[in-house]
């Protein structure tokens, strides 16, 4: 079957499109407003982008009935956010960050979270993910009323020192980082534990 986006409603293409793409690596995104309020939500509109120079792209939604979200308003008015990548054992304080708090609520603290210092950039690292990737702003592209897609340079990395295996070839026991993916409809997650690996043709 073939399926006309441009006359679908727009539930239906976002359930298509998320149904149909999986798994989706999560960001766990932490901001800092212009009057020093904190944010943190996951987006699993995200993936790596490139490494010369190194980036990240997140898609960033509306908020159904205020227009643009904190996250985006944010690095739209500081330039600065870090992608948290989400644990196993985070999953339940993550979707805790995910609800529908008022503008101004510090996510983080009411997860029973803990802030860390991030090295280069204001908003903070959430301590307990394995990694972070401090960011500034590169490029924000308006897709739609309240929609943007974000291009961001990282800047600096945290990787946890029981993970990190070779620091100068970047090399990381990544089946240990125990990371969680978005998976089809409504609450549906998935571990990275089925893998298999296939030899690159020469």
């Amino acid at each position: 079957m073939d399926l006309d986006f441009g006359s679908l409603p727009a539930r239906t293409v976002y359930n298509l499109l998320t149904s149909a793409v999986t798994p989706r690596p999560i960001a766990w995104v932490t901001t800092v407003s212009k009057e020093g309020v904190v944010n943190a939500a996951p987006y699993s509109f995200f993936n790596v982008m490139g490494h010369e120079p190194p980036t990240v792209a997140l898609g960033l939604l509306r908020h159904q009935s205020r227009g643009t979200k904190d996250t985006a308003a944010n690095i739209l008015d500081t330039g600065e956010f870090v992608v948290n990548l989400v644990p196993a054992a985070l999953a339940g304080p993550m979707n805790m960050t995910a609800a529908d708090y008022p503008p101004g609520e510090d996510e983080i603290a009411l997860a029973g979270l803990a802030p860390l210092a991030s090295r280069v950039v204001r908003p903070p690292r959430i301590d307990g993910c394995p990694v972070a990737l401090e960011c500034a702003s590169h490029t924000s592209i308006m897709t739609g009323p309240g929609q943007f897609v974000v291009i961001g340079r990282v800047l600096s990395m945290h990787v946890r020192d029981d993970v990190l295996l070779d620091p100068a070839r970047g090399y990381i026991d990544a089946p240990a980082l125990d990371l969680i993916s978005r998976m089809h409809g409504s609450g549906w997650y998935a571990r990275s534990t089925d893998l298999f690996q296939l030899e690159r043709p020469g």
